[in-house]
């Protein structure tokens, strides 16, 4: 590794280096390739649930560790196994339930585990969670019944901006909340919970410094990360929020941007 490389990169993976049709491309899959390779470590630090990273772990071949779900699942993409949650406790998520359906009975609530996930009938599954194996819809007292990784709040037509503001408000004590994409799906995890904090520890363990840290994003939920990291891009098609507090920007997610700065880096 030369002096000028980092000894740490940390990538978010939807709309920063996975492109719009769900794929990595094989450009970006060989510069991840080149982090460890040339002895840095390589962090995928997503929302996404440890069920949804089988086929990012194929795609990298299995390169890398992974933070999911926004700081509260370590998980080792050589092995593909959970290595470490941080959980909701069931108090918590029953009370932040509580006093979201206050605010607005339009939400719908799902409750991630470190496998699996349960939600209610009215929750709108995604792609993802249509797709994915071993999710059951609930009732609202099995709902609250159990700790979780994350809770998430679906409102079929709030902005996700505003909806999060409110939130904060309502449940800010109680959990971490922010969001990753643009319909109105909150995603809550451990108060004090996030990509940083879990990013953080992991470079604690292995005395690598924050300056020493090259951090990609594009969402909100990447922000305390990017804000974290020594050096941090945004990708192009980043939220404005994202694009305001990063230090460089680079291309599309669709264009490889990632990709572009991790081959100067690791030439």
């Amino acid at each position: 590794m030369s002096e000028s490389s980092p000894r740490l990169i940390a990538t978010d993976l939807d709309g920063t280096i996975v492109r719009s049709d769900g794929t990595i491309s094989d450009r970006t899959a060989a510069a991840l390739a080149r982090v460890e390779r040339a002895g840095a470590v390589l962090v995928m630090v997503t929302g996404r649930p440890p069920r949804w990273m089988t086929g990012v772990a194929a795609a990298v071949d299995h390169h890398g560790v992974a933070i999911c779900a926004n700081g509260a699942v370590l998980y080792d993409l050589h092995t593909e196994s959970v290595v470490h949650t941080r959980e909701i406790a069931p108090d918590v998520i029953a009370e932040a339930v509580e006093r979201l359906r206050a605010i607005s009975p339009d939400l719908r609530f799902a409750v991630e585990y470190p496998h699996g996930f349960v939600f209610e009938a009215r929750y709108d599954l995604g792609r993802w969670d249509a797709e994915a194996l071993g999710g059951r819809p609930v009732d609202g007292a099995e709902l609250v019944s159990r700790g979780g990784t994350k809770l998430l709040a679906f409102h079929p037509s709030a902005g996700p901006d505003a909806l999060a503001e409110k939130a904060v408000q309502a449940v800010g004590d109680l959990v971490t909340v922010t969001h990753s994409s643009g319909r109105g799906l909150l995603e809550m995890s451990a108060r004090g919970v996030t990509k940083a904090t879990a990013l953080a520890a992991l470079c604690g363990e292995r005395g690598i410094p924050s300056d020493d840290v090259v951090a990609f994003g594009d969402m909100p939920n990447d922000l305390p990360m990017l804000t974290w990291a020594g050096t941090s891009y945004g990708v192009a098609n980043a939220h404005p929020l994202v694009l305001a507090a990063v230090t460089h920007t680079t291309s599309r997610n669709d264009d490889d941007g990632v990709a572009e700065v991790i081959e100067r880096l690791f030439p």
